[in-house]
């Protein structure tokens, strides 16, 4: 299972694995309230993408196809990822405010289509 929670959230047993899938720690947050097992900041949106992305609800589709692309790139943390999702519960932690249009959302969308 595949879940998705903001890093502003507090941590919940039923997280399960928790992976930060961020480029950039998120502001304002210790290591101690995060409560990260892993941070794949690797397996993030290129910053060419999140900048030109910028959060734009108009930009989601063409964000998806291109950010997909990128991850078609990194077949070993894809993997890494199904496989320990196949395991267990994993939480792919995020820090942006909108919860529909986001990178987290869209790695989840990908890891469970395929």
């Amino acid at each position: 299972m595949i879940k998705l929670k903001r890093a502003y959230e507090k941590p919940a047993k039923d997280d399960g694995e928790r992976i930060l899938v961020e480029r950039l720690w998120p502001r304002g947050v210790t290591k101690a309230q995060a409560k990260l097992d892993l941070w794949l900041k690797e397996i993030a949106p290129s910053a060419e993408l999140r900048k030109w992305f910028g959060h734009d609800p108009d930009r989601w589709i063409e964000f998806r196809r291109r950010y997909q692309k990128e991850l078609k790139q990194k077949a070993d943390l894809v993997k890494l990822l199904k496989r320990k999702a196949k395991d267990g519960t994993i939480t792919l932690v995020y820090a942006a405010r909108d919860e529909e249009h986001n990178g987290a959302l869209a790695l989840q969308q990908f890891l469970q289509k395929g």
